[in-house]
């Protein structure tokens, strides 16, 4: 699957695939993802599964370089998927999140419905759903 750009609510996200290249060190993270922010987007979806395992142990730093270089851009980072496993081994891991998520650059969600949803304007209920009809395919 290609990375995909859609729109949630206004705001283009580019929804990057998860068979896509792994982002295992901070170069990948610019080379892969803050690129994102040339095909006129706002925010990059990235799937827990192409993050290397270092990303979420925060001792690395690699979390915590990535971050910055998308707080750095204006980019907005948001990790998707289950992160079961890793929060159940690390008690700062779970801080980092509830943080992240009480922010407005980096988010960790559960799916991309939670990210339309946390998207949608105040008082619209349910879950979010791309205001576009088409999404534009990027290779990936």
């Amino acid at each position: 699957m290609a990375d995909l750009l859609v729109e949630h609510h206004g705001v283009p996200v580019l929804v990057c695939a998860a068979d896509g290249p792994p982002v295992a060190t901070e170069q990948d993270a610019l080379d892969q993802l803050i690129g994102g922010a040339f095909y006129r987007t706002d925010i990059v979806a990235v799937p827990v599964e192409r993050l290397d395992a270092g990303f979420f142990d925060l001792r690395s730093g690699l979390a915590g370089a990535i971050m910055q270089k998308f707080v750095n851009y204006h980019v907005r980072l948001v990790v998707v998927g289950d992160l079961s496993h890793h929060l159940e081994a690390s008690t700062a891991l779970r801080d980092l999140v509830r943080e992240s998520n009480e922010g407005r650059h980096i988010w960790f969600l559960p799916d991309l419905d939670a990210l339309a949803a946390r998207l949608a304007p105040a008082g619209e209920t349910g879950p979010g759903t791309p205001d576009s009809a088409s999404a534009e395919s990027f290779g990936g």
